[in-house]
């Protein structure tokens, strides 16, 4: 509910960053609560797409890289104007498996070594570009690794089904 509270600007409407509107390929962009703001060492945003009906990478086709890209283009533009970070300098990714399942892309400093940014997570988003420019339903079938935490409910069905 925070992410579309975020979106419909009934919460931290004064901490976006960046906004397109545009309902099918737009976004928002606010600074993850992970980042203090008062250095750009560990620089931390998130990107919240407008469209309620891709949830994760999973969900992601060819039709959504007018999205993906906006995200990517805008996104450095924006942190670049605001924060004088250029895009040379973040790492800009999607996580697998996500923490919350409305599609989001982190903008996190190169610098940072920000929790989720390893590879057993961390997708980059131009390689997710490339990917579904390549192949359409790349994310459909792939097999995708994913790490996860001792304590968390999805590895406990893992293992109770048999599959770890």
């Amino acid at each position: 509910q925070w992410v579309y509270n975020i979106l419909e600007k009934k919460a931290e409407a004064d901490r976006i960053i960046h906004e397109n509107p545009d309902p099918c390929n737009g976004f928002v962009l606010v600074p993850d609560f992970k980042w203090n703001q008062n250095q750009l060492d560990d620089l931390y945003l998130i990107a919240l797409i407008h469209r309620r009906d891709v949830k994760s990478l999973r969900d992601l086709t060819a039709e959504h890289l007018p999205l993906l890209r906006n995200i990517l283009q805008e996104g450095k533009e924006a942190i670049t104007k605001r924060f004088g970070v250029p895009g040379s300098q973040l790492r800009i990714y999607l996580h697998y498996q996500p923490s919350y399942y409305h599609l989001h892309v982190h903008f996190t400093a190169l610098s940072y070594d920000a929790p989720g940014s390893s590879v057993e997570r961390a997708h980059l988003l131009a390689d997710v570009i490339d990917n579904l420019a390549l192949d359409p339903a790349y994310y459909q079938h792939r097999a995708l690794t994913f790490a996860l935490r001792a304590d968390e409910l999805l590895l406990k069905k893992f293992q109770e089904a048999g599959r770890v």
